[in-house]
């Protein structure tokens, strides 16, 4: 599939110690000329209308920004993108919503970066919120698109099946196409970037979080992009006990290990919030620079505060 050639060539912006902030007047405009999303193909039932108002609160618009070295904010207010980069060509994590692209292109543009430029394109989980939009970026990118093996029939079929906590609550997605499975610790390639699976799964089957280094000079860090990891589910469904995702506990266990030892200097989360982002992104702001992103018990701290929220879960099913 061809890039997005109708782009004019922009500057690639070098990783630097400085933060990227674009007026948010100046992004809305860019967005303005974005192609239109597709409408999502059917799926499972429709979801309730409470969804209406958290998609609109997630989507709200947000400035783009340097994290570090080479990674880039790229995604909406509530709702993680990011955009890793290199000479031979970038690598983007998450969609968010559908309706999350005009603004997603918007801020790669702003940022001086090329949506043609775009190799490859990753899933933290399959959800409508995190893969809504992979489908139209991998249109206008004509990247390819990786993810674990269950994520990767979710994304290829447009929604998930019974073996999703959140099935039939949550609504489909535009159905993407070729997508590549990869194997938990599989590292991946664009130019000079790897970056490497692990599968994290609970929230859903096919979880996955993605681990990278990225450099300033000749300070490396690592980074690790964590899935979600909360037991929340449609009305009925038992973590505890279900037919469907009958190893959705066992599951849980091992992300929680997984995360609590990957080498994680920069903890960074498909819902921003999770991980303190803002905080983080004032304190670099106001003079702290990019030491206000490095916390090595962050990974750590983020599986404790699963396994505890999970342990609530599984004590409120007791006896159901």
């Amino acid at each position: 599939m061809p890039g997005d050639r109708s782009e004019p060539p922009l500057r690639r912006l070098p990783g630097s110690l400085m933060l990227v902030l674009l007026p948010i007047a100046a992004v809305q405009v860019i967005a303005a000329t974005a192609p239109a999303i597709p409408s999502p193909a059917p799926g499972p039932p429709s979801p309730s209308l409470r969804f209406d108002s958290a998609r609109a609160e997630g989507n709200a618009p947000h400035e783009p920004f340097h994290i570090y070295g080479n990674t880039y904010y790229v995604g909406v207010g509530g709702l993680s993108s990011i955009l890793i980069t290199s000479s031979g060509g970038d690598i983007l994590i998450d969609g968010d919503l559908p309706e999350s692209v005009p603004n997603i292109v918007a801020n790669i543009r702003a940022l001086g970066f090329r949506v043609g430029d775009i190799k490859l394109i990753l899933n933290s989980h399959d959800h409508f919120d995190h893969a809504g939009g992979i489908a139209a970026l991998q249109r206008m990118s004509g990247a390819r698109v990786a993810a674990s093996k269950l994520s990767a029939q979710v994304l290829e079929q447009g929604h998930s099946g019974p073996d999703d906590p959140q099935y039939g609550s949550a609504p489909p997605i535009a159905p993407v196409r070729g997508v590549q499975t990869v194997h938990d610790g599989e590292t991946l390639h664009v130019g000079s970037l790897a970056i490497t699976a692990r599968f994290t799964a609970g929230h859903t089957p096919g979880g996955t979080s993605w681990t990278w280094k990225s450099c300033e000079q000749e300070l490396c860090v690592d980074i690790v992009y964590a899935d979600s990891l909360t037991p929340v589910s449609a009305d009925g469904f038992l973590f505890s006990n279900n037919k469907g995702y009958p190893g959705a506990v066992d599951d849980f266990r091992k992300s929680f290990a997984t995360l609590s030892a990957l080498p994680c200097d920069i903890l960074l989360t498909p819902h921003p919030g999770v991980s303190d982002m803002w905080p983080r992104l004032e304190r670099a702001t106001h003079g702290a620079g990019p030491s206000a992103w490095v916390d090595t018990t962050a990974c750590r701290r983020y599986a404790q505060t699963a396994s505890e929220n999970l342990g609530k879960r599984l004590a409120s099913e007791a006896g159901k």
